[in-house]
């Protein structure tokens, strides 16, 4: 496959700090990027070029990707020629907040497929949901036979924060914002004609993709979840602080490698090294010492964020408790944590109704949950 054009459809960490970083490594002769913040498509387009800072295990090293172009799908005239590069591009991939926002991007998608229907094309799918290539797929409705969905399981942590004097170097300069990515960069994906070769560097493809969704789910997810409530409960602004309570870190460790971990070991024997126990007791014990980078500084507030949809029957802790009844697997830890976000959540509603003043109360009350 040739390693002409990437298109990046939402400009967040994500898709810069994997997809555009690993198009540049491939050697692609055109990155492209559509994001509907018409600040940050001005700037990105005045330097045609993006920054993306790297926390690795001692240091953080900023890397500048140049030339990127970038459109405004809610432009006409950027709109157009999205469409000419859609039905050009080999490798797409779309970073957005969530599948519902593929209703925006869907229609101009399929009118530049329509222009080269016989083409070989790779459409990944960076939305954190296990179904967001199916639904990418229907929302674009017709059928390109040479065209092929692809989910992605994202294990890389990265977060976007406010530029200022100290802080790492911004997406350009002048811009208030950044984006700051970990080093770990294996980003399994599924599996299709071409997709070994290509040319994003750090994709992974397998052929069943389910195993490594569940681990990430239900193994990743769950303990960084249960890591951030409890550093809430003390107190903690960032994750890091979290290194300085064993008690935290033996409690995560408990329920990722002794829960989490053993229901998906059970679930999954045989399917993938990944799921022999040596090998993912020694990911499990290096993913919470990424999840404490002091250099990746990960705010509580962001990873403990949005319980309503965290406690979903599906998700990451109430789904992680099914695997474990599935399976036969003891969680009384996992239990715990689940009655802490619930309780969590319902101080959070309360916080919405009270006056502002209220927050003081609600975090003594969290600190006693």
């Amino acid at each position: 496959m040739s390693k002409k054009i990437f298109l990046g459809i939402g400009a967040g960490p994500i898709q810069t700090g994997i997809f555009v970083a690993g198009a540049a490594a491939g050697g692609f002769e055109r990155i492209v990027l559509a994001d509907v913040d018409s600040a940050l498509v001005e700037a990105l387009r005045r330097h045609r070029s993006i920054t993306v800072n790297t926390a690795g295990t001692d240091s953080v090293r900023a890397d500048r990707y140049a030339p990127i172009e970038v459109y405004n799908p809610d432009q006409a005239a950027d709109r157009a020629a999205l469409i000419e590069i859609a039905s050009q591009a080999e490798v797409i991939n779309t970073a957005l907040p969530a599948t519902r926002f593929y209703r925006f991007c869907a229609p101009w998608l399929r009118e530049g497929f329509e222009r080269n229907p016989a083409a070989r094309r790779l459409v990944y799918t960076s939305e954190n949901s296990t179904t967001a290539a199916a639904e990418l797929a229907e929302s674009v409705g017709k059928p390109f036979l040479s065209t092929y969905f692809l989910d992605t399981v994202i294990g890389k942590m990265s977060k976007v924060f406010e530029a200022a004097a100290g802080t790492p170097a911004p997406l350009v300069p002048g811009f208030r914002r950044g984006h700051l990515v970990e080093a770990f960069n294996t980003i399994y994906t599924s599996d299709a004609p071409g997709a070994a070769e290509c040319g994003i560097v750090g994709l992974y493809p397998r052929n069943n993709l389910v195993p490594f969704e569940e681990a990430k789910l239900y193994g990743h997810n769950a303990s960084h979840l249960v890591l951030a409530l409890l550093a809430r409960q003390k107190g903690c602004r960032f994750m890091s602080e979290t290194a300085q309570y064993p008690e935290l870190l033996e409690t995560t460790r408990r329920v990722l490698v002794e829960e989490c971990g053993l229901a998906l070991q059970r679930k999954f024997a045989g399917c993938d090294p990944f799921f022999e126990p040596a090998e993912y007791t020694r990911w499990a014990e290096e993913l919470i010492r990424r999840m404490v980078s002091p250099l990746l500084n990960d705010e509580v507030a962001r990873v403990s964020r949005d319980l309503a949809r965290k406690l979903g029957w599906q998700d990451r802790l109430i789904g992680a408790i099914r695997l474990c009844i599935d399976t036969g697997i003891p969680c009384p830890t996992l239990m715990q944590m689940a009655a802490l976000a619930a309780r969590f959540r319902a101080l959070d509603e309360l916080q919405s109704e009270w006056p502002p003043e209220g927050a003081e109360l609600v975090q003594k009350l969290g600190q006693e949950a």
